[in-house]
């Protein structure tokens, strides 16, 4: 069943937090199907939307259409870091398992039962997360290895596109996916990840210096660094349209990436590397500075130098 905000904090099976920004109709898409998947599903769940200032009348929505979840009316944007890790905080110990949950999203029953169970029963996977599929039904790429200086080549368009789709940019096999059986991770994308309590509580929180991107990689690479495993599991699916909030921004969401990415490579890859990765950056955005189509694309490109610098 689900649990309303009027229960008070008992534990449940599982906790769900939807972080969104101006989404109304996505974000009442995808709670419409959650609330049929975790009542078909038989799931105890305490379901948290974080919305981060919206103006398009997403809290009323919620509120009137949806009274069973708890909503968290941000007065600004504050992120979809620090505004999941705010419902974290409040609902860490509250389920045995936490699913963050992209607002573009549509869940299907039999998802969250079969997350959850395969964390029951394999004792050192800290994160799972299931096959993500296009509106038309073909699958999205939604996981990879960690990024090192191929992936970060590619991203910026110095490699040959051909490759793009390969092991050279971090991707796993078609027939990994096609098999149908779980298989190990380095990272999921993270529209739809599933963490369990305990390696919520010996990690801790997505890391705040990240205000959107590359959060859920970091978050993975410090598991890994702790001995929990993440898995894929292809059997089961969630529909995701992607970029849906992150599009009404585009210079200053590009931006935040390649701010993210500088983060992420000073952290988890060695001085060679993140040299390397440096001054490939450097180059690029110089280059594109000189050519910037508005001037908001040049600051952009001028936050970008500086976090790299």
């Amino acid at each position: 069943m689900l649990v309303t905000p009027s229960q008070g904090a008992a534990v449940s099976d599982l906790t769900v937090i939807v972080v969104s920004w101006n989404v109304s109709e996505l974000l009442d898409r995808c709670l419409c199907s959650l609330h049929e998947a975790l009542e078909r599903d038989g799931l105890q769940a305490r379901v948290w939307v974080v919305d981060n200032g919206s103006s398009d009348g997403s809290v009323d929505m919620v509120r009137s259409r949806h009274p069973w979840v708890h909503v968290e009316a941000l007065p600004e944007n504050v992120g979809y870091v620090r505004a999941n890790n705010l419902a974290l905080a409040h609902l860490q110990g509250q389920g045995r398992a936490h699913w963050l949950l992209n607002p573009d999203t549509i869940v299907y029953p039999g998802t969250a039962v079969t997350l959850l169970h395969f964390l029951d029963t394999h004792a050192r996977a800290g994160l799972v997360a299931p096959n993500l599929l296009n509106l038309d039904g073909s699958r999205q790429e939604c996981a990879f290895r960690f990024p090192g200086l191929f992936q970060l080549l590619f991203a910026l368009g110095l490699l040959p596109p051909r490759f793009y789709h390969t092991r050279l940019n971090g991707r796993y096999a078609s027939d990994l996916f096609d098999r149908g059986t779980p298989f190990p991770v380095d990272h999921p994308l993270g529209a739809a990840m599933m963490v369990r309590d305990q390696t919520l509580v010996e990690v801790g929180p997505l890391d705040e210096g990240y205000f959107m991107y590359c959060e859920e990689i970091d978050w993975a690479w410090r598991m890994a660094s702790a001995g929990w495993e993440r898995w894929l599991l292809p059997h089961v699916a969630v529909t995701h349209v992607g970029g849906a909030s992150s599009q009404q921004a585009r210079p200053q969401t590009t931006a935040f990436l390649w701010e993210s990415r500088a983060r992420l490579y000073r952290a988890h890859r060695g001085r060679v590397t993140y040299l390397l990765a440096r001054a490939a950056v450097l180059l690029t955005f110089r280059s594109r500075m000189r050519h910037a189509p508005s001037p908001t694309w040049a600051d952009a490109y001028r936050r970008i130098l500086e976090a790299w610098r």
